[in-house]
């Protein structure tokens, strides 16, 4: 390194880290690797790793190798390093933070021994993933196995490429050693995480040796999960603040949103790391807080994606930062979605909307409406008209709630207007009706009413047919002045 040079974050260079940027608070080298995580993109690392780190405080059995699948880039950047990074939060004021919970970087492809090693440790009694899910090659009930990885897994099993057989292939180094199984405990935002891992390793061991099938289906946990936190992709201009501010440089510091929230079902063998103690939730009703989240946070989101864009503002902060539309979602989410809710043991909806709202008004974070707005035929039915046709059951009013899915409409109308393209999996169809739509408040509706993939019987609804043509006359022209009239008055 010459003079000149910026030195490396390192164990070396913890000690002139400023007094103000948090550092682990424990012995790094006291630690022990307890789960093996797989997949250690950013939210991996600016959100379980984070609850890890904390939690080695407490116990120090529970440190993380980290395995990426494909490629080596996170190990190039963090071996140097000795698996330490930074993790920026991001407010007002920005805060920064070492974390030193990762001790181990391996790429599967070019360190197999290694990692099928670490598998089969008896000291690892957790593996973990976050690999989007598309990475978990998923058939409508088991793994897909036309998929290239999965194929070649299947020809090759002691070679895997693919997070299901390196999953299997470490379990059956486990089973062939006489050590327990550890429990797979999936922290991607998919449903019934869990529940769908879990059918895919049983049906891909199935197909290798049902023996080790039947004993994963005995032996080994696969916990639901549920996770958000909103982790901006890294850029230079990140690693500059970095830099400046702990005065040695980071190859791959994170960023994210303040907020962060984990809830894991209990559903460990052979161990668990104590998750409550670093703030993790564990419940029996994952599917309830998924529900929470979809209702609380992806309804309200969409709501101010197409009335904000209406209204001709550019990100989520600068729609809270509106006169009128604050206060007309946090009125929606309180009064018509909150009673629409099965409220899991210990969840407190009106701390967790305030914890949205707050999030909302995040300046730091730059949420783009346009993209929020993107796959609204597939968004609105389970953010929003789920919640109207309960509300319809139940007798309660669905005037507010037809707003946001009249604002739907009225974005579509106004994009194929200005023939701007409309990014959703039936864009064209979209497009046809939305230039064909006149001002005909009935004409217009109807239109739309007739996608079945998205309105369902709900089109069928006398009450709901009344109440969205209403919403959507309401906020006819569709003009900023026109929208906020609508929303003061809802």
């Amino acid at each position: 390194m010459s003079s000149t040079e910026t030195p490396r974050l390192s164990p070396a260079t913890l000690g002139r880290i400023p007094a103000n940027v948090a550092t682990p608070a424990y012995d790094r080298a006291a630690t022990r690797i307890g789960i093996v995580h797989l997949g250690p993109g950013a939210f991996h690392r600016a959100h379980q790793a984070v609850y890890l780190d904390d939690l080695l405080a407490i116990d120090p059995s529970w440190a993380i190798s980290a395995v990426s699948l494909h490629s080596a880039g996170v190990r190039d950047a963090l071996a140097p390093q000795d698996g330490l990074y930074t993790l920026v939060l991001l407010g007002e004021q920005p805060r920064l933070r070492v974390i030193g919970s990762i001790r181990e970087v391996l790429c599967a492809p070019r360190q197999r021994e290694a990692v099928a090693t670490r598998l089969a440790d008896a000291d690892v009694r957790l593996v973990t993933l976050t690999i989007t899910e598309k990475g978990y090659c998923l058939s409508a009930d088991g793994v897909d196995a036309a998929h290239p990885d999965i194929a070649h897994d299947l020809a090759h099993p002691r070679e895997p490429a693919s997070a299901i057989g390196w999953l299997v292939e470490g379990l059956r180094l486990r089973r062939e050693r006489g050590l327990p199984a550890y429990t797979v405990l999936s922290c991607d935002n998919l449903a019934d995480n869990g529940g769908r891992l879990r059918r895919a390793v049983l049906d891909y061991a199935g197909r290798i040796d049902p023996e080790l099938a039947a004993w994963i289906g005995r032996e080994v946990g696969f916990p639901r999960s549920m996770v958000d936190s909103i982790t901006p992709a890294t850029d230079d201009g990140v690693r500059a603040q970095v830099q400046s501010a702990l005065g040695v440089a980071d190859a791959w510091p994170v960023q994210r949103e303040p907020y962060t929230q984990w809830v894991v079902e209990d559903d460990f063998r052979n161990g668990r790391p104590p998750l409550e103690r670093a703030g993790v939730v564990m419940s029996g009703d994952i599917a309830g807080y998924d529900r929470a989240k979809l209702r609380l946070l992806n309804a309200p989101h969409s709501a101010l994606a197409y009335l904000g864009s209406l209204m001709e503002l550019e990100s989520v902060a600068d729609a809270m930062r509106d006169p009128v539309l604050p206060g007309f979602v946090e009125r929606l989410m309180r009064q018509d979605i909150v009673p629409s809710l099965q409220v899991p043991e210990g969840f407190d909806p009106g701390a967790y909307v305030g914890a949205i709202l707050e999030r909302f008004r995040n300046p730091a974070i730059r949420h783009l409406l346009a993209q929020i707005a993107w796959d609204g035929s597939q968004k609105i039915p389970v953010r929003l008209l789920g919640t109207i046709a309960e509300a319809l059951a139940a007798g309660r009013p669905i005037d507010r709630l037809c707003l946001p899915v009249a604002g739907w409409l009225q974005f579509v109308r106004r994009q194929a207007a200005r023939d701007v393209a409309i990014v959703d999996p039936l864009a064209e169809t979209l497009a046809q009706i939305g230039k064909a739509c006149t001002g005909d408040v009935a004409q217009d509706v109807n239109a739309f009413l007739a996608l079945d993939a998205v309105f369902g019987t709900l089109a069928g609804d006398a009450r709901f047919v009344a109440a969205l043509r209403d919403a959507y006359a309401a906020l006819e022209p569709a003009t900023p002045d026109a929208v906020r009239h609508a929303l003061a008055a809802s």
